[in-house]
C-alpha cells in the first residue's frame, strides 16, 4: 500500500525543495492531472518542481522512505497518458531542470539536462553548425520525455531515432542513488546495457537527470519535394521504390488531403497544392548542393513515371513554411476539428502501410467514426485518429474501443508493434501484454522488480 501524502510530508518536502517548489491540494492545477491528449486524468496529492539532481535524490530518497509513489513530468506533451500520476502521490515535475550544459566540439556532443525543450536544443546545435537529428512533431517536448519514449520523428529514415543519440545518461534510482551509464565513447561494450533500458522506459526505472548527446555536422544543404498523387494506394505504393532508388531521402511523409485541409483551416494559411487525394513529402539533406539536386531528380523522375501529376520543388522559404508548418500542425488541426480525438500509433512494415490504412477506412465505415491519418511512410509509423464529433459517451466509448481492438490486431497480422514512437504508458499496455505475451511481459516486469522493488516510478505504467 502507497502512503498517502499528509501536511507533514509536505512541510518535509518543502525543506527538502523548497517553499515555492512544492504544490499541494487545491494549488494544484488541473493540467497535472492529464497530459495532451485528455482522456485519462488523475490529480497528484502534490507537485514538486525540482531544479538540480540534488533536489531529485533529496525526494527520492524520502519518497523511497515513506513508500509514496513518485510520477516525472516534463512538459506533458505525451498521446499515452505515461505522465499522469494513476497512484497520486508526488508528480515530479524537471521542466525547470533546462540547462544545456555543455557542447564538446572534439567529441561531438552536448550535454543537457532533462527539461531542455527540444526545439531549444535544436536552435543551440544549428547556431554551433550542427545537427541534433531526432524531430519528433512536438517541438516543445522536453528532452527528458524524448529519451524517456525514444522519440522517432520524420528524420527517423535517414538518421534514426532517439536511442541513436543518447551517448550517457544520468540517473536517480528509486533509493535515491545516482547512476552514470555509458559516456562519451562512440562504442560500448561493457555488460549489459543499462542506458537503453532507460532508453524508451518512460519513467519507470529511474529518473534522468542529464544526458549526453551525440551530433552531427549540420547539412549545408536542403531542399523538400511535395509529389501529389491520384490516390492513397498510388502514393504509399511509391514508397519502397524510392527507397530502392539508391536515394536516401531524410524524410518521407505520407498526407491525405482531407488532412491537410484541416490543417489549412486549423492554420489559416493555402498549403501549395490541394488537387489531390494524396500526397508524399519528401526531404533531401547533405553537404554538397550537387548531389542533394541529383537525389531531387532521381526521386522526381521516378514519381512522374509511377503516375504523379506532379513534383513541385519546395525550395524557397514561404514554400517551405507553408508545407511545412501545416504538415507540423495536423495532430493540432484534428483536434481542433472535433469534440474528443483519441490516437493509434502503430508502426508497420513500409510494405503494409496500404493495406493497413484501407482497414482504416472499414472500420470508419463500420463504426461511423470519422478516422483521417497521416504518418511517417518512409519507415511504416503511421498516427491514426479516431474523432467523437457528436457521439454520446456511451456510443463513443463502445466505437473507439471496437477500433483499438481492430487496429491493433490488424497491426500484428501484419508484422507490425502497438507503438511507433509515443510509448505505451497507461492507454496502449494491455494491448502490449496482449501482442508480446506472457514471456516477455514477464521478463519486463522483472526488470522493473529489479530497478524499482517497491513500484514507485510512475506505477500503472507499461507492463504492470
Amino acid at each position: 500500500m502507497y502512503h498517502k501524502l499528509t501536511e507533514e510530508d509536505v512541510f518535509a518536502l518543502r525543506e527538502l525543495v523548497g517553499e515555492e517548489a512544492v504544490l499541494f491540494g487545491d494549488q494544484i492545477s488541473r493540467d497535472y492531472a492529464k497530459d495532451e491528449l485528455g482522456g485519462i486524468e488523475r490529480m497528484p496529492e502534490a507537485v514538486v518542481t525540482v531544479r538540480s539532481e540534488e533536489q531529485v535524490v533529496r525526494v527520492m530518497r524520502y519518497a523511497y522512505e515513506k513508500t509514496i509513489p513518485v510520477t516525472v513530468r516534463g512538459s506533458g506533451t505525451g498521446l499515452v497518458g505515461g505522465a499522469v500520476p494513476k497512484e497520486g502521490g508526488i508528480l515530479l515535475h524537471t521542466a525547470k531542470m533546462n540547462r544545456i550544459l555543455e557542447l564538446d566540439e572534439e567529441n561531438f556532443t552536448v550535454t543537457v539536462e532533462p527539461g531542455v525543450l527540444l526545439m531549444d536544443l535544436a536552435a543551440f546545435a544549428e547556431e554551433h553548425d550542427y545537427l541534433y537529428p531526432p524531430d519528433p512533431g512536438e517541438k516543445s517536448a522536453t528532452v527528458g520525455g524524448n529519451i524517456s519514449t525514444n522519440a522517432g520523428g520524420m528524420r527517423a529514415v535517414k538518421y534514426g531515432v532517439t536511442r541513436d543519440y543518447v551517448r550517457g545518461l544520468t540517473v536517480v534510482t528509486p533509493t535515491g542513488e545516482v547512476l552514470h551509464l555509458g559516456g562519451k565513447v562512440a562504442k560500448n561494450s561493457t555488460g549489459y546495457s543499462l542506458k537503453d533500458l532507460i532508453i524508451g522506459s518512460e519513467g519507470t526505472l529511474g529518473i534522468i537527470t542529464e544526458a549526453i548527446l551525440k551530433l552531427l555536422p549540420l547539412p549545408k544543404y536542403s531542399v523538400s519535394l511535395l509529389v501529389p498523387f491520384k490516390d492513397r494506394k498510388s502514393a504509399i505504393e511509391a514508397v519502397p521504390k524510392i527507397i530502392r532508388s539508391e536515394v536516401t531521402p531524410t524524410a518521407v511523409e505520407y498526407m491525405a488531403k482531407e488532412t491537410i485541409l484541416y490543417a489549412e483551416n486549423y492554420l489559416g494559411k493555402k498549403f501549395p497544392d490541394t488537387s489531390s487525394d494524396a500526397y508524399i513529402l519528401l526531404t533531401f539533406d547533405g553537404s554538397t548542393e550537387g548531389q542533394i539536386e541529383a537525389d531531387r531528380k532521381t526521386v522526381a523522375e521516378l514519381c512522374l513515371s509511377l503516375g504523379a501529376p506532379d513534383a513541385y520543388l519546395i525550395d524557397t522559404e514561404e514554400r517551405k513554411k507553408a508545407v511545412w508548418s501545416a504538415r507540423g500542425a495536423f495532430l493540432e488541426a484534428i483536434k481542433a476539428s472535433t469534440t474528443e480525438m483519441d490516437e493509434c500509433d502503430v508502426v508497420v512494415p513500409v510494405g503494409k502501410i496500404d493495406e493497413f490504412i484501407d482497414y482504416t477506412h472499414r472500420l470508419a465505415e463500420e463504426t461511423g467514426l470519422r478516422i483521417p491519418s497521416f504518418g511517417h511512410a518512409g519507415d511504416g509509423n503511421l498516427h491514426i485518429y479516431l474523432c467523437r464529433d457528436g457521439l454520446g459517451e456511451e456510443e463513443w466509448e463502445e466505437a473507439k474501443k471496437a477500433c483499438f481492438d481492430g487496429m491493433y490486431e490488424k497491426a500484428a497480422s501484419l508484422g507490425g508493434l502497438v507503438s511507433g514512437e509515443h510509448g505505451i504508458g497507461y492507454a496502449k499496455k494491455e494491448y502490449l501484454k496482449k501482442q508480446y505475451g506472457e514471456g516477455p511481459v514477464s521478463l519486463m516486469q522483472g526488470i522493473k522488480r529489479v530497478f524499482d522493488p517497491k513500484n514507485l516510478l510512475n506505477p500503472g505504467k507499461i507492463c504492470f
